[in-house]
């Protein structure tokens, strides 16, 4: 099997397994955008996530982090579901982000990419190599876009024409050579919805975030009570936030998730914010039992919760 076939044969085994693209990029070292990072990284953009700092040279390249890789294979799936649409209509019900309602992607994708390099190991052999779902100092959207399989908007979220960037992404990186994909050019042009759109404006500028004024960072990542100047500024979302994704045009042609395990919960679909500020911390483990959501432990869930009851409060 030459290279052009064995790429086609792990795209479509990809795709059968449930991904919605795959594409491929020569392992090597990301110039330009460690050079972003090290920026970012200096003006203290990252707030309290001192962990982006740690193994800078293995996150810009990976053949330091995967001794021996020559490629990285990048996947993305979908977790967009129709409810999602009615949602975003919703102003008086807490809001979770779209992402965090099924089950926890790093499950499902683990599982996936496992399959996945079983495959490529049927197909040529002995592979050197390892798959990551957020899991490692990997630059996953940087390898996306090398790999075909979108561009970076000015929101800093991934696009693609296809699916918007209501997706997760993860990779392989091995000692198997491929057909490389061509980058995707950017199709975001003059359009500054998601800039607009922001509440706290943590998008300073396009395609960069200050992560101190980002809401998702604000009710995941900060362990601190939400400084007071920007608590209104949640509205509605007690986990995460889409914003700057649900006005991004791309979005209106978000295709529905084929992998069943990402569709949301029902269980926890248009809760009132009084059932959020009443539960337990038995209830909060049962209710989001292998979720994404665990990563905000109860307390800051709760101190979340509160804020928003408040801010709706506030509306009526």
């Amino acid at each position: 099997m030459d290279t052009k076939e064995l790429t086609l044969a792990v795209r479509n085994y990809a795709l059968r397994l449930g991904f919605d693209a795959c594409g491929f990029a020569k392992a090597e070292f990301l110039e330009t955008e460690a050079r972003r990072l090290e920026e970012w990284l200096n003006q203290n953009r990252h707030g309290t996530m001192r962990w982006m700092e740690d193994h800078f040279d293995k996150r810009t390249d990976p053949t330091l982090l995967v001794p021996g890789s020559k490629t990285v294979v990048s996947v993305i799936a979908s977790y967009f579901h129709p409810v999602h649409k009615t949602q975003q209509q919703q102003s008086e019900v807490p809001k979770i982000a779209k992402y965090a309602q099924g089950k926890d992607y790093h499950k499902v994708f683990k599982n996936k990419l496992k399959k996945l390099f079983e495959h490529i190991t049927f197909l040529v052999g002995s592979v050197e190599g390892r798959y990551f779902v957020d899991s490692a100092p990997v630059l996953d959207k940087a390898w996306a876009v090398r790999s075909g399989l979108g561009w970076l908007g000015k929101n800093s979220n991934l696009l693609n024409k296809n699916l918007g960037s209501f997706f997760f992404i993860g990779e392989l990186i091995i000692d198997v050579n491929f057909s490389y994909s061509a980058p995707e050019t950017d199709h975001c042009g003059t359009c500054t919805q998601c800039i607009d759109a922001c509440p706290t404006d943590a998008i300073y500028e396009p395609y960069r975030v200050d992560s101190n004024k980002c809401i998702s960072y604000l009710t995941i990542e900060l362990k601190d009570q939400i400084p007071k100047e920007l608590q209104s500024n949640l509205g509605e979302w007690m986990y995460g936030c889409d914003i700057c994704q649900d006005v991004c045009p791309w979005n209106t042609k978000a295709k529905a998730a084929q992998l069943t395990d990402l569709y949301p919960r029902e269980k926890i679909l248009d809760k009132k914010a009084d059932f959020w500020n009443e539960i337990n911390g038995k209830e909060y483990d049962e209710l989001f039992e292998g979720s994404a959501v665990r990563r905000a432990k109860f307390e800051k869930f709760k101190m979340n919760a509160a804020i928003v009851k408040q801010n709706i409060a506030a509306k009526s």
